[in-house]
């Protein structure tokens, strides 16, 4: 009995690690078959539609390449990603510099009321996109807007928030005002993680709360710095429904191509060009792993430098 006993111990062991080496496919296999349906599925097709072109004479017709030599040299989608990369050196290191503020600030135990504030930073990410462009809208508005209205009980200008000079910022303001609290909320998680030991034995050297930030918070920050800053790339080159929504109050300011992603709805949903707008949009997800992979490269430079 003991001979059976032993013998058949490593039969159940290998068949244990049998069933654990085929549970893991299992439990990966919703994953992967959402991502082949709802991403590389539809990412392949608009491939295949960038290499066709609808003709009024023939109907559609292979070309190629044609479609992003043709892109290459629209001034329309030059211009709106030279304006959205605008956008990025303006509005990201505002909006990154804020939200590192209020997580050190909340991180350094000395507000009251600290979970208020925190809630009171976060919940404007918790607001839909769509209902913050309405919203901001209304305020930048020069004829109803409330500053407007100030202005003009004042009897001075109405501030021309909606003007090509203003555009930029104001859509970064509105930008700005979405994503703080969110990408504070990842700092803010990072900064919890540093172990108290190391605030401890800093103290004990005489350091104070600057030199604390400075020499210990800042460096550990910088995983998820680069994290938000990577997700803000991608935003920013994807800005679609700030400008999409203003159009409406400002539509001298704001024309269909503003921005590259606003230009590829366009082409698809109004001038009805379908393998031109996939040609478009595949060009602007190169340009944003382009400026992403330059990024991480920069930052991987001056860690090891």
């Amino acid at each position: 009995m003991m001979t059976a006993t032993t013998a058949a111990s490593p039969k159940g062991r290998r068949g244990g690690a049998r069933r654990r080496r085929s549970a893991g496919p299992l439990f990966v296999a919703p994953f992967m078959a959402l991502f082949l349906l709802l991403f590389l599925a539809p990412l392949g097709y608009a491939a295949y539609l960038s290499l066709f072109q609808e003709r009024l004479i023939g109907g559609t017709a292979f070309v190629g390449l044609d479609n992003y030599v043709r892109a290459l040299g629209d001034p329309q989608l030059i211009h709106g990603v030279v304006r959205v990369a605008l956008f990025f050196v303006i509005q990201v290191p505002l909006m990154l510099l804020l939200a590192l503020l209020f997580a050190l600030a909340l991180d350094s135990g000395l507000l009251r009321f600290a979970k208020v504030i925190r809630l009171g930073i976060f919940v404007p990410y918790a607001v839909p996109s769509v209902v913050a462009a309405l919203m901001w809208g209304y305020l930048y508005g020069p004829d109803f807007g409330p500053f407007a209205q100030l202005s003009h009980d004042l009897q001075l200008p109405a501030p021309a928030f909606l003007s090509d000079g203003w555009m930029l910022g104001s859509l970064s303001n509105i930008v700005t005002w979405e994503f703080v609290g969110y990408n504070m909320i990842i700092l803010y998680a990072a900064l919890r993680t540093i172990p108290e030991e190391l605030y401890e034995a800093a103290a004990m050297d005489g350091a104070g709360a600057w030199r604390i930030a400075w020499s210990i918070k800042l460096p550990a920050l910088r995983p998820a710095l680069m994290l938000t800053l990577l997700f803000s790339v991608i935003g920013s080159f994807q800005l679609f429904n700030e400008p999409k929504l203003l159009m409406s109050i400002a539509p001298d300011v704001i024309s269909s191509s503003y921005t590259a992603n606003l230009y590829a709805y366009t082409l698809a949903f109004t001038g009805q060009q379908v393998n031109y707008a996939a040609t478009v949009s595949f060009l602007l997800g190169l340009v944003i792993v382009i400026v992403s992979y330059a990024v991480l490269l920069t930052a991987n430079r001056r860690r090891t430098s």
